[in-house]
Parts: structure tokens; sequence; C-alpha cells
């Protein structure tokens, strides 16, 4: 299997964000993001990539390992800080027990499925050729791959925002697994960031977007200058 897929890394990645944002569009769309069918297939779809990555002998080559010098990082606090941006506004609960847990559920299961992916096969796939191209590529896919949302009924404004976002929190995120060998602070950010939106006020805006953009580049700006690959 090693073989097959390092002959088709190419194609098996592709196939992997094509899965994934099907997937979820389906899921939203007739479902919802709250609904126990959402926490079932997502977490089918995370057990299925930790078996591919322990079948492919890739664990660790995933980042699924404890990080490089925390101390370098802050000890990821600014990371813990931005995850709680949702929560700007305060705490807002507008839905049932069970919507919520069944929100969280799922979300953890993104915060892992989207970074292994985008941040694990997609970065790592490129990276043997040009490294600053895959730190680019990862994050662009993973900011336009947001765009999907107006197919599932979101508003174009906030979707673009969104968009922008998502592009500036990628960036942050695939720098930190490069210099740092680990996706776990990333999963972990991913997921509290991602869970904390339902207690969130829904109050999007140009200027929060701008202040969650600059949070994330200052912070990456911050490793870059501080830590070496």
């Amino acid at each position: 299997m090693e073989k097959v897929f390092k002959k088709h890394e190419t194609l098996f990645t592709i196939a992997l964000i094509i899965l994934y944002i099907v997937t979820n569009s389906y899921i939203i769309q007739n479902f919802g993001i709250t609904s126990y069918q959402s926490v079932v297939i997502n977490t089918i779809l995370s057990t299925f990539l930790i078996i591919l990555v322990i079948l492919l002998k890739r664990v660790k080559y995933y980042g699924i390992t404890k990080p490089n010098d925390s101390k370098k990082y802050l000890y990821f606090i600014p990371l813990f800080i931005i995850s709680l941006f949702n929560l700007r506004r305060g705490i807002h609960i507008n839905n049932t027990t069970n919507e919520i847990i069944f929100h969280i559920l799922t979300m953890i299961n993104i915060g892992f499925l989207e970074e292994m992916i985008f941040r694990g096969f997609l970065f790592k796939m490129m990276e043997h050729d040009n490294v600053k191209s895959a730190i680019i590529v990862s994050s662009i896919t993973f900011g336009i791959g947001h765009i999907v949302n107006l197919l599932n009924g979101a508003d174009l404004i906030p979707t673009l925002m969104q968009v922008c976002y998502a592009m500036a929190t990628g960036y942050m995120l695939v720098i930190i697994f490069y210099k740092s060998k680990s996706l776990i602070p990333c999963i972990l950010f991913h997921g509290v960031f991602n869970s904390l939106s339902i207690f969130s006020k829904d109050e999007s805006s140009i200027i929060s977007s701008i202040i969650l953009i600059a949070m994330c580049l200052g912070y990456t700006i911050y490793i870059n200058k501080k830590v070496k690959a």
C-alpha cells in the first residue's frame, strides 16, 4: 500500500480533499452541522484517515507527535488566545444541549480532518519540490475551500470574509506545522476555534475579520523571526 500511495500521492490527496468537501456539503444540506448524523459520518472519516496514516507508517511524518521546543512558540499561548476569538462578544446559547454536543463533536472531527488533509497530506506532498509553494498552496486551498459554503446557503459577503481569514489562519497553521514538525497544536486550535462558534453572537463584520487576520499574521511573523525550520 505504501508503494501505491507514493506513486499516486497527488491523486490520493486530491481525492481526500474532494471526499471531505462533498461529504460535508451533503451533511450540511441534508442534516445540518448540529446533527448526530454529522457526528457519525465525520467520525467515520476521521477513523478512516487514522487507519490510513497508520497503514502508511506516516504517523510522525504527518505531525502526530510532540512539537519541537514549545518555548520558542511562547508555549502556543497566542494560538489559544486566537482560538477564543469567537467569544469576543460573550457567550450566547441559542441551541439545545444535544445540538451543542453534536456541534462540538463534529468540530473536533473537522479540526482533525482539515488539518490532516490540508496541512498534512497536501503540504507534505508538495514540500519535497518547493517549501514556499507548498505553504502558499496549502494556505490558499484551505481558504478557497470555504467558498463551498455558498452552495450550502451561506451569504456572499460573510463567506468571502471567511475565505480571507481562513487563508490567514491556514498560513499560520502551516508555518507552525512546518517549523515545529507537529500537527497537534494545529488540530487542537482548529477544534476549539470551530467548537466555540456555536456560542458566538452571529455578527460577522469586516472589522472582526481584519482583527482575526492581524492576530494570525502577527503570531506567524513572530514565529518566522524566532524559529528556524
